[in-house]
Parts: C-alpha cells; structure tokens; sequence
C-alpha cells in the first residue's frame, strides 16, 4: 500500500486520522543532467522521539521547536497522549509543521499503544508503561511482531515491572503498571538495537532506585545514539556516568521541562547527498548542525570513501560528485541506518566493496542484509550476505520493480539507483512516511535545480 505525504493543511497531525493510502508503484525518476540542488530536511526522528519521552517525563512543561511530523512521531505523540500526556500543536516559524507542547501529568495505562513499525515507540515507551497506574498493550505492524523485544521485556521484569508477553519475547505484551518502578541493577545483552539501552537510560531517573545498567553481550551497535540519548538527558539536568565502556549509571531525581530546538535528520540527508555521487553535480543541505550526536554526520567522512568532495561553509554541507563510485571495504558498526544507501553506493562503483559491522540490521524493520541482496540482485546486480555485512560486485543494472518491505530506508535505497538505471519501480514509496514524509516530493525537486524546498 502507498501512504501519501501528510497534507499540512486538511491533515491534523496530532490527532488520530492516518493518511490516505492507494495501491500504485512509484516510477523512480532518472536524471538527466548534473545536480545542482539545495534543499532543507524536516527534523531528527531520533531526537524527536527522544525529546517527547523526556517531556512527558519531565517535572514542568517543555517546547519542542521544528519536531519531526511523520508516522513515527506520530504514533510516539498519540501514544504519549493516551498514556495522560497533554501535547499542542502551537504555531512556529518551521516550513515542515507546527511546533510541539507538551505538558506532563499523571501517568495512567488501561491502554493500548500502536507501535507501527517504530522502533522507539517498542523499545522507549514499555518503561514509560511501567511507571503508569494500570495495564498497558503494546502492539503493531506484522513486521513489529517480528523485531526482538524480549531483552525490553526481561529488563523490566528484572528492575520489578509486571509484564504477561505469553513467553514471546515480542509484541503484543502487556505492562501491568502500578504508578512506580523500583529500578536499581540490571545487565542486558543490546547487540541487536542500541535502543534497548537508550530506553531504559530516558526514564531511568524516575526509577525509585534509579538505574545502574550494563550491557553483556557480542557487540554494541549504534553507540552515537547512546550518547544522543545521554546528552538530551544531560540538557534535562540528568546526570549518566559510565564508569566503563557498557555500563551506565543513573541517579533517581527530576527531569526538567525545557525549550529544546529539533536539528534536521541528518541519516534521512544520506540518500540526497549520495545522489551528488550517483549522477555527478551538488547537492547542498541547509541547516547542517556544527556538532551533533547525529550518526548522520558521519557522512561527511563516508562520502569521501566513495569519490565525492564535501564542503561545510556555516550550517550548508555540500557534496560534490562525478558520476564516478569508488569501491570501499567499510566497517559500519556505529551507523548502520546508512547502510542501505551506501550499499546502493556499492552497487554503482567501478570496483568491489565489503561492509561489515551492520549484523543488527537484520532486526530493523526488515532483515535489511537479505532486502538489499534481494533487490540489487533482481536488477542484476551481485551481493552475497555476509554473517556481519554484505559483500558487493558491480554488474550493470537493468529495470525492475524494487520492493520496500514496509522499511524507509530500502525505499529511498531503491529511488537512488532508479536516479542512473532506467525503469525502476518502487513498491509502496509510501514508507517513507515514517520519518520523511516529503521524501517523494524532495526526490522529484533534486531534478528541478538549486531551489529545492
């Protein structure tokens, strides 16, 4: 199914009305000239998503200026209000929609919370759900039943959370909230998602013991937003230390209300910026943050790998390519959400490539490993799943439908090769609404030159 772009106008994003959806596929656009495009993002998801747990959380009101307006806040914003939160939709100076205030209250459950396919709203809310009085569903897409949740579920129970998951280890589950959590010790095994840490770290300082957590398994994946999570704490007056690298420590205290502004989402600039590379030319992003915890920003390091030029001059980042893909052997353990890109990157260059480090994709929406070898293999391409990557020999591509698998990020992947290799067709391109719901709309104006909203 296509989902459309979120209607500013008629389309209350705050409320509960979804977007219209239609069966179509969606003609990649192939471009005919060099770039020269300039464009703004909407808001971090990450950040987002982050800040409105910590609102709701929070001991006064807090603001949220230029927040992300797409399906995964909203579904974070619809199920923080069912959980007693009260947030408005108030007039800002953002292009992308209306700025946010929330005012936290008492926390009450007797609900249930659609997940969707968000990640954060499965993993952040559960021991939001704890520290509510009465019993609260989670549940979602039929993707969202198979991504894991059993280290969320056993966490929990460890720091004294009440929750029936039937021995599923995944969605649906309940949590039997009783308005307090006791807290304290717990070790976790977060190989599979950086977001089992994140989650208990955001509402660990209203545990009535606080946290001391610690991580015990093969890897750690994404650990930029870990420290994206500690440092929106740190802005709230929350104190994490780490006395070693795995473990975190939490005191019990309040968490302040704050004005706090929303960066752009800097992982949803890759498929933009890797475009300069695919078909030659600039693509410019405003906004661009000096310094972040984004793992997007590593793509001013990345790029560079595959052949193009970046520049910073204040907040624009722009890259600059020639139509020229270098092959690269990459470790991408700290961000592996760009993966789908840069292996569409891969697929392009003029010599093999091998990335590794992103096993934990597997768990994203989609087993991202075997989506990217599937698509990029059908359009005649050559990439071989390794247990910890993908392994990448350029072929000529041909025309094809590219399938999404419900997941963004395989989306925008398949419209970037669609920019070079003729008769690419995206199914359901409406996924990109989860975290861009402009994506279509900003993909067609890369074409139209250096005014690109």
């Amino acid at each position: 199914m296509l989902i459309s772009r979120y209607s500013k106008p008629e389309f209350d994003p705050y409320g509960d009305s979804a977007p219209e959806e239609t069966d179509a596929l969606w003609a990649a656009p192939v471009a005919a000239q060099p770039l020269a495009a300039t464009l703004s993002l909407p808001g971090s998801k990450s950040l987002t998503n982050r800040e409105l747990v910590l609102s709701a959380l929070a001991d006064s009101p807090s603001l949220l200026r230029a927040p992300l307006l797409s399906r995964d806040s909203d579904l974070m914003v619809a199920a923080l209000r069912q959980l007693g939160i009260t947030i408005e939709a108030v007039a800002g100076a953002g292009e992308y929609g209306p700025d946010l205030r929330i005012t936290p209250g008492e926390l009450f459950g007797s609900t249930t919370i659609d997940c969707g396919l968000a990640g954060t709203v499965m993993r952040f809310l559960p021991p939001v759900a704890a520290l509510a009085l009465g019993p609260t569903t989670f549940d979602g897409d039929a993707g969202a039943r198979r991504r894991p949740m059993k280290t969320t579920i056993s966490s929990l129970r460890a720091l004294g959370a009440d929750i029936n998951d039937d021995g599923r280890g995944a969605l649906p589950f309940t949590v039997h909230g009783t308005g307090t959590l006791v807290g304290g010790d717990v070790t976790i095994d977060a190989s599979s998602s950086s977001q089992f840490v994140s989650g208990l770290l955001l509402a660990g300082a209203r545990f009535t013991d606080g946290l001391a957590l610690r991580h015990d398994g093969e890897r750690l994946p994404s650990l930029p937003h870990i420290e994206m999570t500690i440092q929106t704490l740190a802005q709230r007056g929350v104190t994490v230390t780490s006395p070693e690298v795995g473990a975190w420590n939490v005191a019990p205290g309040p968490i302040r209300g704050a004005e706090i502004d929303i960066e752009p989402d800097l992982s949803n600039a890759a498929p933009f910026l890797a475009a300069a590379l695919v078909v030659g030319g600039t693509v410019t992003i405003t906004g661009w943050p000096v310094t972040t915890t984004q793992v997007g920003a590593t793509l001013a390091e990345l790029l560079p790998r595959f052949g193009a030029t970046v520049t910073v001059a204040g907040d624009r980042l722009t890259v600059t390519g020639n139509g020229r893909i270098t092959g690269v052997d990459l470790d991408l353990s700290t961000g592996g959400e760009l993966a789908p890109t840069l292996v569409g990157l891969a697929a392009l260059a003029d010599s093999p490539s091998t990335i590794t480090g992103i096993g934990h994709i597997r768990h994203h929406e989609t087993d991202r490993l075997a989506a990217l070898a599937t698509e990029i293999n059908n359009l005649g391409g050559s990439v071989t799943e390794l247990p910890d990557g993908l392994a990448i020999e350029p072929r000529p591509l041909h025309g094809g439908t590219w399938h999404s698998y419900d997941d963004h990020r395989m989306a925008t992947t398949g419209a970037l090769l669609g920019l070079v290799v003729p008769g690419v067709e995206i199914e359901n391109i409406g996924t990109t609404a989860k975290t861009l719901p402009q994506f279509a709309e900003l993909w067609h104006g890369l074409m139209a030159g250096p005014d690109t909203k």
